[in-house]
């Protein structure tokens, strides 16, 4: 997802695979990625006449709409929806020190 977000337009397994840096990953686990994340509808697909059975893939998702998805999947599966518990522990994780939890505070009111 990453990838698409970054060039920004439609892409072929080609395109996307270019910007991997090595080891690359072969061809097909592109195309079996991005069916699974066709099949989840977060990118679509399609084929441009007279260039054969290349498909171009498009995200059909923002990256803000993956992530606001994904945080609130952490939320639940691990924090039983509590979102107070899920801070604690990346306070906690990542040993925030009382000035960057002060900082964090002001980004919010901002």
């Amino acid at each position: 997802m990453s990838i698409l977000w970054d060039i920004n337009h439609a892409a072929c397994g080609h395109d996307i695979l270019n910007r991997y840096e090595e080891p690359k990953p072969t061809y097909t686990t592109i195309a079996t990625y991005m069916k699974i994340l066709y099949e989840k509808g977060f990118v679509d697909y399609f084929k441009k006449e007279g260039q054969g059975k290349t498909q171009w893939y498009v995200a059909k998702i923002t990256r803000q709409e993956y992530t606001r998805m994904t945080m609130q999947s952490v939320k639940k599966n691990f924090f039983d929806g509590s979102l107070k518990s899920m801070f604690s522990y990346f306070i906690k994780e990542e040993k925030l020190s009382t000035e960057e939890i002060m900082e964090l505070l002001q980004t919010i009111e901002e």
